[in-house]
């Protein structure tokens, strides 16, 4: 019988984005009715919405839930997922298919969707609701855009489609390029109004040996190519200098093999060169692995199984999450893939790591941020879903550095201290500089600082630059300091400086967005919204840490300071799009204070961006927590597009905590837009 033992082995040394609207849904406006806020991420050509919960978080961290628990609610979400479709207004052709559900310390549960519309799968239309007691109070979704393709029947054949995207990944590199599987119908929804597509997924290998998996999205009616991502998500990491360490191995009679019981039956396999299977467990007759050398083909395996225990550790005694899909089962790694492979990577298909040996086969890219790094890419697959390209591509990548260098402090190995370099052991440059830098990433050459309006056609693993820039701002702060014995330098964008709140926060932070606010499609502004909703609920708007939040986004280059500028004060934004109907009934946008003693004051501020074709049809008030009115604008003759205002309101009478609204009426007809963003500034 198997028995799980621990097991040590001998030490070893080896080397602006543009606006979009929104489509109003009254069904929709009904069942969230008196909720906090309605949030919804925008694609990566559209704006990131979100009204954060403005609560101080006494229940809104995530509870610990076993695979059990997590099962059931499951369960329970499936039973009444026709229900919040009806409730969330979706037509009568769509329906939801549960992804996951997590819970809050108070109750509220994360429900996790993907959306089918007439037995289609829809990219792009995942969404998450947040809520309690069988109540709406919050909703993240992919797109705003309605789900009405104009038509389920294609006009071109899949084979076409597939001859299609086969060229398209010649094009790209790719050796040997071919499909296993037909291409399957799909509705696309993931930018621009949705249509009915077909996604073909290639085979064969990438230009340096990694195996291939691109996904070609082409539109069903005109032939289009309309999206392609890479589902092969790599990043090139460090050989770990770790000494002696404990495993997870079992044992059955005589023989050991590496299987980790207690985490899931994580197994490492070696691929022995091999690009494909499953490779063969490791076992010995004497649980002692490798020697501490490339050389010995155990000492990879190692430091994978090692790697990938400490991620697992990680994510469940800091995030409360039971392995990569919270289901407490486990993934597996391959080691020795290829021949001279420099890199590793993560597959869905597989639900696996695998890591190549490195230049020479002299440096096994197995070390303990690679190896959290990879598993990070399976937890972003099973939760946010980051598209792999484009701007949520670079955020993608960027979570798996921010969750690499986590794990590695969490480790705290005395021979591999947690640091915010990536790739910092292995040399890869021959220089004994890192692969990546989080406190300034342009010092490799080709990652970016800040975001700027062309970041999304960058390679994901340099366009990931400004997130892991922003991570590291929000852990430590900018300018010089030494932390483990390595010396950082931060910039900010504005070049004004950012006080940190400590990296466990910013963890906390990063964890609950990934998990409760992205979707598929958010893009850098979006998660700029989701940290800060993410950041409200656990600590308040009022808070220090939502203000180093802003601060560390306009750090770089995303948003703007927690003051409305370089100056001091409180910002709280509500970003969230609302259609205004054209010669229709007010609509209102809601921004919860909380945190704050006393009155408002007699300079609040309350800037406004609406998005219209003839502001001078609109009436705007600010409506104070006890019903109180503010004429902000009048509708009259002003010829001219949007409204960007900033005004100040004498709102001394009026306590500061409780819901503000922005109240917008369109009183002229034939033009159209909507409430792109508002915020209200205490000075």
């Amino acid at each position: 019988m198997s028995s799980s033992t621990p097991h040590r082995r001998a030490s070893h040394t080896t080397s602006s984005v543009s606006s979009r609207r929104v489509t109003h849904r009254r069904a929709a406006a009904v069942a969230l009715a008196g909720v906090a806020a309605l949030i919804a991420t925008a694609v990566q050509s559209g704006t990131a919405t979100a009204a954060p919960d403005p609560s101080p978080a006494k229940g809104s961290e995530l509870v610990r839930l076993s695979p059990s628990q997590r099962a059931e609610l499951i369960r329970d979400a499936n039973a009444t997922k026709a229900e919040t479709a009806d409730d969330l207004g979706l037509g009568a052709k769509e329906k939801l298919v549960v992804r996951d559900v997590l819970k809050d310390r108070d109750g509220t549960l994360h429900t996790r969707y993907e959306r089918t519309y007439d037995g289609l799968p829809v990219l792009g239309g995942d969404l998450v609701v947040a809520g309690a007691a069988g109540k709406t109070e919050q909703v993240v979704k992919a797109t705003a855009k309605a789900i009405k393709p104009a038509t389920v029947t294609p006009k071109m054949s899949a084979a076409k489609a597939e001859a299609q995207a086969v060229s398209a990944a010649k094009a790209a590199g790719a050796e040997r390029p071919d499909t296993d599987r037909a291409p399957r119908k799909v509705i696309w929804a993931a930018n621009g109004t949705p249509v009915l597509a077909y996604e073909t997924v290639v085979g064969g290998l990438q230009e340096d040996g990694t195996p291939n998996e691109l996904h070609v999205i082409t539109d069903a009616a005109t032939g289009a190519e309309l999206y392609t991502y890479q589902a092969i998500e790599n990043g090139t990491g460090n050989t770990m200098y770790s000494g002696t360490v404990t495993l997870g191995t079992a044992q059955s009679g005589s023989s050991y093999t590496l299987t980790d019981t207690a985490r899931g039956n994580h197994k490492t396999y070696n691929l022995n060169r091999g690009t494909s299977g499953t490779g063969t467990l490791f076992s010995g007759p004497d649980d002692v692995w490798g020697n501490g050398t490339a050389s010995n083909a155990e000492t990879a395996a190692a430091d994978a199984h090692y790697g990938a225990a400490l991620t697992w550790d990680y994510y469940k005694n800091v995030q409360g999450r039971s392995g990569i899909r919270g289901d407490g089962v486990g993934a597996y790694s391959r080691v020795h893939y290829g021949n001279n492979y420099v890199n590793a990577f993560w597959s869905d298909d597989c639900f696996c790591m695998t890591y190549g040996d490195g230049s020479g086969n002299a440096n096994p890219l197995t070390s303990i941020d690679v190896a959290a790094h990879e598993m990070t890419h399976g937890v972003t697959s099973n939760t946010a879903g980051l598209n792999y390209s484009g701007e949520s591509g670079g955020l993608n990548e960027a979570t798996s550095d921010i969750f690499g260098a986590s794990v590695e402090f969490y480790a705290n190995n005395s021979s591999d201290v947690g640091d915010y370099l990536i790739g910092e052991e292995i040399n890869i440059n021959g220089d004994g500089t890192p692969l990546r830098y989080m406190d300034k990433p342009s010092k490799d050459g080709a990652s970016k600082d800040s975001w700027y309006s062309g970041i999304g056609g960058v390679d994901v693993h340099y366009s990931s630059g400004p997130a892991n820039h922003f991570f590291y701002l929000l852990s430590e702060g900018s300018g010089t300091k030494t932390i483990n014995g390595v010396t950082y330098n931060s910039p900010t964008s504005d070049g004004l400086p950012v006080t940190g709140i400590g990296r466990a926060k910013a963890e906390k932070i990063w964890f609950r967005a990934l998990t409760t606010k992205f979707t598929s499609t958010t893009n850098y502004a979006g998660a700029r919204t989701g940290t800060l909703a993410a950041t409200g609920e656990l600590y308040g708007t009022d808070s220090a840490e939502y203000k180093a939040v802003q601060d560390a986004w306009a750090g770089i280059n995303v948003g703007s300071r927690s003051g409305g500028g370089g100056g001091g004060g409180t910002t709280v934004e509500n970003t969230a799009n609302v259609n205004i109907p054209d010669y229709g009934a007010a609509v209102t946008s809601s921004i919860t204070v909380s945190g704050r003693t006393g009155n408002a004051p007699s300079n609040l501020k309350v800037g406004v961006d609406i998005v219209h074709t003839w502001r001078g049809d609109l009436q705007i008030d600010l409506v104070a927590p006890d019903g109180s009115t503010y004429r902000l604008k009048n509708s009259g003759y002003d010829p001219a597009a949007d409204v960007h205002e900033t005004y100040t309101v004498n709102a001394s009478s009026e306590t500061a905590n409780g819901t503000w609204k922005l109240r917008v009426q369109d009183q002229g007809q034939a033009d159209t837009g909507y409430i792109d963003a508002w915020r209200l500034t205490f000075p």
